[in-house]
């Protein structure tokens, strides 16, 4: 079974304030004459469920299209959080890291996703640096930021960057009960982009 946890994208998708909003026009069209439909984007790339690089946020980052694959594909565990503005390595107690080195958690602090959110659940440095000790790989949120929306410092985009791991951030885990999965959520291969919308799913595992 196949879980498709990525929000859809079209006109009045909301965007962080500020950010270039998504837009898709036809640049050639049948109706106009031409061979062929052709359509023109102009958007973020921090667009509906997206992995950002470290380029983001690091001096020295390095583009999406040059993260490694393998982090976004690959043992995934659905982790479901009670209401609170960081998660902390509290809310890890008894679950475990070894088999599923990628971590997605489903705050449900988004409840409309037609307008972007200035409250949401992010995550606290402390629970990055214990998601490094213990191998973790890629972490994800169905939130649009890993930092709270006032965050001036970044801490939790830097505290990743530094423990190598990567992000996925908008995920739309409603509806996805909490368990181990495939996760498949591959950004394209961007060499000038500081992030990537992705198609993410999860599929079940056979027992």
């Amino acid at each position: 079974m196949l879980y498709d946890i990525s929000p859809p994208i079209g006109i009045g998708t909301p965007v962080w304030p500020g950010d270039t909003p998504y837009d898709c026009r036809l640049a050639w069209s049948m109706q106009a004459g031409a061979p062929v439909n052709v359509s023109l984007l102009t958007t973020t790339p921090h667009l509906g469920a997206h992995a950002d690089a470290t380029l983001h946020t690091e001096p020295r980052g390095e583009a999406i299209g040059l993260a490694p694959l393998e982090r976004y594909l690959g043992p995934c565990r659905v982790l479901k959080v009670p209401p609170t503005s960081l998660i902390e390595p509290r809310h890890l107690d008894g679950v475990e890291l070894d088999r599923t080195p990628r971590l997605l958690f489903r705050t449900g602090s988004v409840e409309d996703r037609h307008r972007f959110p200035e409250r949401f659940t992010a995550l606290s440095p402390q629970l990055v640096s214990f998601l490094g000790e213990h191998g973790v790989v890629l972490v994800g949120l169905d939130t649009p930021s890993v930092d709270p929306f006032t965050s001036k410092t970044l801490e939790a985009h830097h505290a990743l960057a530094y423990h190598d791991i990567a992000i996925l951030e908008n995920l739309l885990l409603d509806s996805v009960p909490e368990g181990v999965y495939e996760l498949i959520a591959l950004p394209l291969r961007l060499m000038d982009a500081d992030a990537s919308p992705v198609r993410a799913v999860l599929r079940t595992l056979e027992e």
